[in-house]
């Protein structure tokens, strides 16, 4: 629940932002110098980037937290039974170890976006963000061509 309140926090933040920005963006082009507009044009840009970015992490979000539901109303959720540092994260070594069991299922079943899920959380556990992402993007195509 913290999370998900840091998130809506968060975003607001970079709304907020993205008006601003845009708002000096519209005077800055507004003025009748060759520089003024360019930086205007410029400062356009990024809040259309910040725009998608914010609705590209909302959308994972919310899909991934359907992923999370279903897999617990089915039951196929590991059990989160790893040694933790005082900090809250997995002891990469325990997480490491149980690594392999969930890359053999995904290699066993690649279509299944369960598999690809829990891969997901195996690589997070083991501290790789950036492919348990990569691993949940893929359960969330596999599992939204499904049905």
């Amino acid at each position: 629940m913290r999370g998900r309140i840091a998130a809506i926090v968060m975003a607001a933040l970079l709304v907020l932002y993205l008006i601003v920005v845009t708002q000096l963006a519209i005077r800055l082009i507004a003025v009748d110098n060759g520089v003024s507009k360019a930086l205007g044009v410029a400062l356009i840009v990024l809040p259309l980037i910040g725009a998608w970015a914010l609705v590209a992490e909302l959308l994972f979000g919310i899909r991934s937290e359907r992923l999370v539901r279903r897999l617990r109303d089915a039951g196929e959720l590991p059990v989160d039974t790893l040694p933790k540092l005082t900090s809250g994260r997995p002891v990469q070594s325990a997480a490491d170890a149980e690594f392999p069991r969930y890359k053999a299922e995904v290699e066993a079943d690649p279509g299944s976006w369960q598999a690809w899920f829990r891969l997901g959380l195996a690589y997070d556990a083991s501290g790789d963000r950036r492919r348990a992402r990569q691993a949940i993007r893929r359960a969330i195509t596999l599992e939204r061509s499904a049905g």
